[in-house]
Formats: C-alpha cells, sequence, structure tokens
C-alpha cells in the first residue's frame, strides 16, 4: 500500500480555510525530523500547497500544525550556474507537481530550470539525498535559514546550527546538522544577510544529513549510524518501516478511493508524537531538557496536542502498537518529571494551548488496558497535581484551578470556561479511573464524584452548557450558535456535549431519552449558522462547517468527532449508523482537499480509521468503543501477539446505510458497543447492512459506558 499513499492528500489549505491543513511528510514513523517540498516563503506556516509549480527546496521541518509554527527549520536547494542571492525568490524552479513523486519514504523532484532530478529518503535523524545534473552549468547547493551560525566546512563535511524556534524555554535553544559530500565542496557564498550559504562541487552531489539537539558530537554518531547504507538499501529500510506499520490493518472495498483514503490516514497517524530523543554511544535514551537547559537521560516526545489526540489517535496505537505507546507515555512523564506539570501542548516544549489538560486521557485509557502499568503511581501524583496545584506559569496545567474547586465549575471569568469545566470533570473522572487501577478507593471515590461537575453548567431550559458567574447566574444574552467566549472553537451545540464518561447523567439533567434523542436530531437539522461575536470575525472552523450542510455537527474540529455516536446512548442507532456512512462518503478523499477540517496530529485521521472499521473510543478510559458502521467490506487488524481482530460487512453496498444485526464470534451481538478485550481476543465481528432501519428496545447493559446508572 506504500507507494499508493500520496502524501499531499488535505494539503490544499490557506489561512482562511482548512482541507486538512496538512503537510506532504516525508520522513519515518515517529522520526525526529520531516522533510517537506517548499513551494513558497511567502505565506508563514503554509509553505506548500499542492497547486503551485514552484520548488523553492526540500524543507527540514518540525511542523506539527500551521497554528504552531516550525521550530529548527532549515531549506536545501541544488542549483546550477552561478548564484549572487541566497534568497528563495532569486533561486527557486519551477517543477511539474504531477510529474513529481510525494511518498512517505521518498520525495523525487526535477527542477525545470536547472535540469536537476533530486531524491530525498529519510531516516530516524537525518536524510540522503541524491542530485542528478543535466546541465554543464557548474552544479551547486544552497542551505538557507533563519539562524543558521557556526559553518564549518572540513573534510568533504559542512557542520553548523539552527537557531531558529516559535516558542521555547530555553531562548538559546538550537539544532545541530552535519552534511557528509561525497566529494569535496566550497563555500563561494554565505550571504549572513539572508540567511544562506552556497556551496559549490564538481560532479553529481550524494549527501547525509543528521541533526541532533544535543551535540555535534552527537549529530556526528547519528550520521555514522546511517553511514554503511546505500542510497537503495536506506530507501528499502525506509519503505520497509512504513510498511511494517501499513501492515497492522487490512481493508478491503470495490472502490479503491476508500481504500487509498484509509491508508493515508494510516499514514498520518505514525507521524507524531516525534522522537525529541537520541541514542548515545551505549544506545541509552537520552534528551535535551529545555527547563534545565541541560542534557538528561531518558525518553522524551515533542510536537503533540493532546486536546486534539487523546480522542483517536492514542486509543488506536492501544490496540496496535501498545509497546510503543508505553515508550511515549514514559516520555510524557519525563515532561513532568523536567517542569513539574503533564504537558498539555508540546511544540518543542510546553506551549499550553486549548482547554483542559486531556493527557489524563491518554493516561487513562492506558491504565484501563493494563498498558504502561509500572508508570501509573508516578502519573496518579502527576494528574492530581494539575487537578489541585495551579501553576504559577499559565501555559502549565490548569487554569482557574481554585476556582474549579471552591465553585464546582470554571466561572467565565476565564476564557473558554464551559469547555474547561467539562474538561475537568472528564480529567477528574480519568484520576478516577486510574486510581481504580491501582487499588486507590479514596481517591477513585472522591474523583469519581468530582467529575459530576459538569451538571453545573447545564441550563435546562435551553439543553445547553453555559457560562457561570461566581455568584451561579447564567451569562445573560444567550445564543446557541454564538461562537467563542465561553466555548472553544464552536458555539454551545458543538460544546455542549463533551460528557464522555456519563452520558446517561447527561441524558437525566435533559429529563430522559426522549429528550436527548430531539436534542441529537435537532443538532443534525439545525443549518449550520453562526455568530462571529465571540471572535470579532470569522474564524476558518465557522467557514468549513458552513461550507458542508450537516447541520451544527461540525467534523470539521474535535470537539463534534463523538457526537453522531451518541444517538447509541439512547438506543437509536441507526440514527447514528445514516449520518457516519454520510460523513465518511462525503467528508473525506485521498484528493488535496481531502479532509473537512484540521487534521490535527493524526486525530481527524483516526476518526475516519475508527469510524471506518465500525467502532469508535467515545470515553478513553472507559475500556469500550461505540458501534457504528463499517464502511469496508472487511477488516483485517493485526494484534501484537500475533491474533487478529476481523470485520466483516455483509450486504455492504452504497445504499445501505443501516445495520440489520451484528454478530460476535458468529452469535447474535445486541450491545452497542465492543470492550477491548474483545478485540485483544481476536474475536471476529459482522454487520449485516440493510436499506431500511431497524429499531428495537435495548436493555441497559446493551447501552455503552456511563459511570451514572440509567
Amino acid at each position: 500500500m506504500l507507494n499508493r499513499i500520496d502524501t499531499r492528500q488535505g494539503t490544499a489549505n490557506q489561512h482562511s480555510y482548512s482541507n486538512g491543513n496538512t503537510l506532504p511528510y516525508t520522513g519515518v514513523p515517529f522520526g525526529m525530523n520531516h522533510f517537506v517540498v517548499q513551494t513558497t516563503d511567502q505565506k508563514g506556516s503554509w509553505f506548500f500547497h499542492p497547486e503551485d509549480r514552484v520548488f523553492q527546496g526540500f524543507r527540514l521541518t518540525h511542523q506539527p500544525s500551521p497554528w504552531m509554527g516550525d521550530f529548527s527549520h532549515f531549506l536545501l536547494t541544488p542549483v546550477a550556474g552561478e548564484m549572487k542571492n541566497t534568497t528563495p525568490y532569486h533561486y527557486q524552479s519551477s517543477y511539474r507537481p504531477e510529474e513529481a513523486i510525494f511518498q512517505p519514504h521518498y520525495l523525487k523532484v526535477k527542477q525545470q530550470r536547472y535540469g536537476i532530478t533530486s531524491e530525498l529518503i529519510p531516516s530516524t535523524y537525518g536524510a540522503r539525498i541524491r542530485c542528478h545534473y543535466e546541465t554543464d552549468l557548474s552544479p551547486g547547493l544552497i542551505l538557507n535559514g533563519p539562524g543558521l551560525a557556526n559553518i564549518k566546512i572540513k573534510n568533504q563535511q559542512l557542520t553548523g546550527v539552527i537557531t531558529n524556534f516559535s516558542g521555547c524555554e530555553d531562548p538559546h535553544f538550537k539544532m545541530y546538522f552535519v552534511l557528509q559530500f561525497n566529494q569535496a565542496v566550497t563555500m563561494a557564498f554565505n550571504g549572513e544577510k539572508e540567511q544562506g550559504i552556497y556551496l559549490t562541487f564538481d560532479d553529481h552531489l550524494e549527501m547525509s544529513l543528521a541533526t541532533s539537539f544535543i551535540s555535534e558530537s552527537q549529530a556526528q554518531l547519528n550520521l555514522q549510524r546511517d553511514s554503511h547504507l546505500t542510497f537503495t538499501k536506506m530507501k528499502e529500510e525506509a519503505a520497509n518501516r512504513w510498511q511494517s506499520y501499513l501492515n497492522k490493518i487490512e481493508v478491503s472495498h470495490g472502490n479503491p478511493q476508500y481504500v487509498d483514503t484509509f491508508y493515508h490516514c494510516l499514514y498520518r497517524l505514525f507521524l507524531f508524537p516525534q522522537k525529541f530523543y537520541e541514542l548515545d554511544e551505549q544506545e541509552q535514551p537520552i534528551h535535551y531538557d529545555t527547563t534545565a537547559k541541560a542534557v538528561k537521560k531518558g525518553y522524551l516526545y515533542t510536537n503533540n496536542g493532546f486536546w486534539d489526540t487523546f480522542r483517536t489517535v492514542y486509543p488506536l496505537y492501544s490496540i496496535i502498537i501498545p509497546d510503543e505507546y508505553a515508550q511515549m507515555l514514559a516520555g510524557f512523564l519525563t515532561s513532568y518529571q523536567e517542569t513539574g506539570f503533564l504537558p498539555k501542548w508540546l511544540s518543542p516544549d510546553e506551549r499550553g494551548l486549548m482547554p483542559g489538560t486531556l493527557i489524563d486521557g491518554v493516561i487513562a485509557d492506558a491504565a484501563i488496558k493494563g498498558i504502561a502499568s509500572d508508570l501509573m503511581p508516578e502519573f496518579l501524583e502527576a494528574m492530581i497535581k494539575a487537578a489541585t496545584v495551579q501553576s504559577s506559569k499559565n501555559n502549565y496545567g490548569r487554569q482557574g484551578t481554585a476556582d474549579y474547586l471552591k465553585y464546582g465549575y470554571v466561572p467565565l471569568d476565564y476564557h473558554e470556561s464551559v469547555n474547561h469545566t467539562q474538561d475537568y470533570a472528564y480529567s477528574d473522572f480519568c484520576i478516577s479511573r486510574v486510581a481504580k487501577t491501582l487499588n486507590q478507593s479514596e481517591i477513585e471515590s472522591h474523583y469519581q464524584n468530582q467529575s459530576l461537575n459538569y451538571r453545573h453548567l447545564f441550563d435546562k431550559e435551553t439543553g445547553f452548557m453555559r457560562a457561570k458567574d461566581k455568584t451561579g447566574t447564567f451569562r445573560p444574552n444567550f445564543c446557541a450558535t454564538s461562537w467563542g467566549l465561553d466555548y472553544a472553537e464552536g458555539s454551545a451545540w458543538q460544546n455542549s456535549f463533551a460528557v464522555y464518561h456519563d452520558f446517561n447523567g447527561l441524558i437525566k439533567e435533559y429529563g430522559g431519552k426522549a429528550n436527548f434523542f430531539q436534542k441529537l436530531t435537532d443538532l443534525c437539522n439545525t443549518p449550520p449558522a453562526f455568530d462571529v461575536k465571540g471572535y470579532g470575525f470569522e474564524i476558518h472552523e465557522m467557514s468549513e462547517m458552513a461550507a458542508v450542510d450537516f447541520g451544527q455537527l461540525a467534523l470539521s474540529n474535535q470537539p463534534s468527532f463523538h457526537l453522531p455516536y451518541l444517538f447509541n446512548y439512547v438506543g437509536a442507532p441507526a440514527s447514528a449508523q445514516v449520518v457516519l456512512k454520510q460523513l465518511m462518503t462525503q467528508l473525506f478523499h485521498s484528493g488535496f482537499t481531502g479532509f473537512p477540517g484540521d487534521e490535527d496530529n493524526g486525530s481527524m485521521s483516526g476518526w475516519y480509521l475508527f469510524s471506518s472499521m465500525g467502532f469508535y473510543p467515545v470515553c478513553p478510559g472507559s475500556g469500550e468503543y461505540v458501534l457504528g458502521i463499517p464502511l469496508f467490506d472487511q477488516v483485517k487488524i493485526h494484534l501484537p501477539d500475533g491474533k487478529s481482530f476481523a470485520i466483516q460487512a455483509k450486504q455492504n453496498s452504497t445504499q445501505a446505510q443501516f445495520v440489520k444485526k451484528v454478530e460476535l464470534e458468529g452469535a447474535d451481538y445486541a450491545k452497542l458497543y465492543l470492550t477491548h478485550q474483545d478485540i485483544m481476543a481476536g474475536k471476529s465481528l459482522t454487520f449485516h447492512l440493510g436499506l431500511a432501519p431497524t429499531y428495537k428496545t435495548y436493555a441497559q447493559e446493551e447501552l455503552p459506558f456511563s459511570i451514572t446508572s440509567s
């Protein structure tokens, strides 16, 4: 499947509208660096567009999202002929996007201006680049990037440092790099003002690149470990690494577009988080601690926003790569040990964006599934610290901690207070789940009770979560379609249902299942109108919701991911099934506009992967997955112990938008959820699809997880 993946899915974007806001990353799974063709240096974080016909160079990048920006980046550009300027505009070349190759493990571009064909193969800490010159002009190479320093050339090797970043505890944070050439090179021009280096040489060029956040000697060690590989062998190894991940799930369908989309999304799932650790001479993990400004032992990862990824990415890791999940958790625990708080948005260190402390969901899901159990005592300590101690720095821990504990909700003095309150309540549930695995019954009981705090903001009159002041009064002049202010990147419609652990409790607040069912139906059927007052202008998420006619179900952003599945909690799965099939088939494809909104570190890809297989982790930490409707005829998930979990959809056609019945291991299965144990046991799940909905009454034990009984 690797050669069918075009990494440009979802890359046709601009500041005001997202079709994924992805970049066409070439790298290795979880590698420290990614490489991207740069087509413009005039649009900030949007430095690639698939319809541009300009090649400015191969960009080494660490940008996880255009909204975060890049750090430790530079540009490598083959050129020919005499160069007098090292700014990209002066040396850029046209190229033919339709002829270029954009694959997870391989980039190939021909520059029309110079007649140069270049190929790039990535490794964990660097890359190999090969350039073939079809010209009589003297061959050259330009290295361009802000913060280039300490450039030295010796014995066919160039070394230097990069000191650019978009936010970091260490204002002098550096990346060291080394370039090893297959021939002698001359530094013909050092355009310090333009932040570029112009190199010349005599023949076709092949070069090896290695980087390090630790030291030049570590960069040399990283280079040495790949030095025995030929270009062909290195390409083969990169391909094999990707294939080993892509092979973990097999899907089949008569429509190749669906299959291509699935495997592109699977590739996206293994890009982040990126390794921020390296291996010393004894092959032991070491990393640079930006807080202490020193090299430390241990694992560390970066470039991940847990508000996005806790929902889908880590639950899928728990099924197919639990050992790597455990190593990532060790890295996140390192962040806690070095900063005093668990991370929320790492790039390269804590950026503190988005509401809540939703790494708690990542931890609780691992705990309940028996992953990294040895780390859970310290994780419990870290989670409780965030729940009880207000950091002196706004980018660490919870906001409004003391007020949340005092009032049972985050008052409207705090931006996005409704989201904070619901997310803290869910995090309290997560603390209780970790405590449960450690037999800490007092802590479990306390935080499970505290996880009901979401109720303080529920307004029975409107049926929405609403912000309150410190006196307990709702903010006046409520408008259900008003975005921002009290809500994160949405309105009350998208942000009133983040009660992942207690939908039975929320249903009771509504006055019963009939009322809740009607609210969900209204959510889907209310036109996608929005009010911009909270922001003062139209943000891209508003535009994306308005562009597709799926009512207020704004799948373009993470708060809506679980909304279609909520019909299951009132025993109305048919309503979920028809909506899910439309979302999967109409909002996703393998082209340049292939996502309905920001893809965000694999989170939206994870939604598609889960949903297209027929189940979804509404509540990480519950150990359950809510059933939907599969898109594929056959799915086989290869589990770490050699078993396989098989899914089959019978009578699967475009018009079959409902599930007639489900069988588990060949026996009728009435529950609307699967357990993690069902999957890991390697059972088989069969969906029988149909044209018309099937209605029945469900017993309480057949409905998905909730801490409140029905």
